[in-house]
């Protein structure tokens, strides 16, 4: 909340939240819209959202401060209707939530999710022009709230879309979790004969520099007219509004807390650039969309008992004994380099190596992946690497960690120990490539 002093003057001169003020100081001024101070705020400062979307704070004391209009704020963004169009694909848009179906909460200066989907495409009114588009709202949560259960439910919804006709399937989704739902979708979507895309914005639709629209633009293009059947990313290839990349749901990982080009193909190429005018530059391998395919399945069954556990010096082992008491069934050990983690050490107290044979021993199944993201693990190139193997420990290849933990998790929801220790090593829907591809590290090769 403002002060006491700042809360008389706005209402002495008729000033509330939400206004259209101008603030001088110095001969210099700024115009923007005033936005209410929240509890981690100065009271004596005031917040100004400018036009190109920034919040900026200006002391009180050393300004002028005038009114300039009253807020025109919406309760909600305006919908859009939907001509159909007899000769244009049809797909289906299913709507999560996210900071892409977000916009300003003026009573705490952050952002809160719409409820209605046919609000996200007022401003893209081009998408009416490039597929018939039928929207399913789902969820409207932010992707750190989801867990297992939403991507079952997003799987079927995917899966009825398809097996009713739709050519594609856009899905609105948070980010900050995105690459987690789009592997999950890519064990979980069997016999998939048509792209599934999943998009969504670092900038709330609200603010002039939102990415919303033209991810949504390019999405709706790749699902419509692209012969990609697979779960993919789709979202800016670059900072600027150039294009946007289409990232294998399995490669994809969010690579940055802001930008909007943050994620990026990991251990792969994008499969294809995406034009905000529909042109499509396919970039690398990918499956194909075949005739005469069979229906998509949604083989949703995950087991959720598995933990992601990071080794880092003075890592104590005995959190390997904190998952087993919980009768957890898979571990991911992001290990550095190669896959490595304390095995030889001469501190008993750090040694993992008897730790992962008993939980191995145990029937755990314990996956190793890199922190180092980019690359691949080996099991054979060091003697700790080749002790941590004879353990029981299964190398994940070039899959990320997040990719691991969720295979994992599938592979145990649909099969015994022992074959999904069998299956993490083997290349089921891209997850694992036989020579990894670099974007950012061109010289590199394996």
């Amino acid at each position: 909340m403002y002060g006491n002093k700042i809360m008389d003057y706005f209402k002495a001169n008729g000033i509330s939240v939400g206004d259209k003020v101008r603030i001088s100081y110095n001969g210099a001024s700024i115009e923007g819209e005033l936005m209410p101070s929240t509890e981690y705020n100065d009271p004596d400062v005031l917040i100004i959202k400018l036009k190109n979307g920034y919040n900026i704070g200006i002391g009180f004391s050393k300004v002028k401060l005038e009114k300039l209009e009253s807020p025109n704020i919406p309760i909600e963004f305006p919908k859009v209707d939907l001509t159909e169009q007899k000769d244009l694909p049809r797909i289906s848009m299913i709507y999560t939530g996210g900071t892409i179906g977000s916009r300003i909460d003026y009573k705490t200066g952050g952002v809160y999710m719409l409820t209605k989907p046919e609000e996200l495409l007022f401003d893209v009114p081009e998408v009416s022009k490039i597929a018939n588009i039928d929207i399913e709202p789902l969820f409207s949560i932010a992707s750190e709230d989801m867990s297992y259960l939403e991507w079952q439910k997003i799987a079927e919804d995917a899966a009825n879309a398809l097996n009713k006709g739709a050519k594609g399937v856009v899905i609105t989704h948070g980010t900050d979790t995105m690459h987690y739902t789009s592997a999950a979708l890519s064990f979980m979507l069997q016999d998939l004969n048509a792209p599934v895309v999943l998009t969504g914005s670092q900038r709330s639709s609200d603010r002039g520099s939102s990415d919303a629209f033209m991810n949504l633009i390019c999405s709706v293009y790749a699902a419509a007219r692209s012969d990609i059947a697979e779960v993919g990313v789709c979202m800016h290839s670059t900072s600027s509004d150039d294009e946007c990349a289409y990232i294998r749901g399995t490669k994809a990982r969010k690579m940055h807390t802001s930008r909007r080009d943050a994620f990026r193909a990991i251990n792969g190429k994008p499969l294809a650039f995406i034009g905000k005018d529909g042109r499509i530059r396919y970039n690398s391998q990918y499956r194909k969309v075949q005739a005469g395919s069979k229906e998509v399945h949604a083989q949703t069954k995950f087991e959720p008992r598995v933990a992601i556990v990071k080794a880092y010096p003075d890592s104590e082992p005995d959190i390997i004994d904190f998952y087993m008491g919980k009768k957890y069934r898979g571990i991911i050990i992001e290990g550095t380099g190669l896959g490595h983690a304390p095995v030889s050490t001469s501190h008993q107290e750090y040694l993992w190596l008897p730790k992962i044979k008993e939980a191995a021993d145990s029937g755990m199944v314990i996956g190793v992946t890199s922190q180092c993201i980019y690359g691949r693990v080996n099991s054979r190139v060091y003697r700790n690497l080749r002790l941590m193997s004879s353990a029981g420990a299964v190398y994940c290849e070039d899959m990320t960690p997040e990719t691991a933990y969720v295979k994992l998790g599938w592979l145990l929801g649909n099969y015994d120990a022992a074959k999904a220790k069998e299956l993490m090593p083997v290349n089921i829907v891209g997850e694992i490539g036989t020579r990894s591809e670099y974007d950012d590290f061109t010289d590199e090769e394996e």
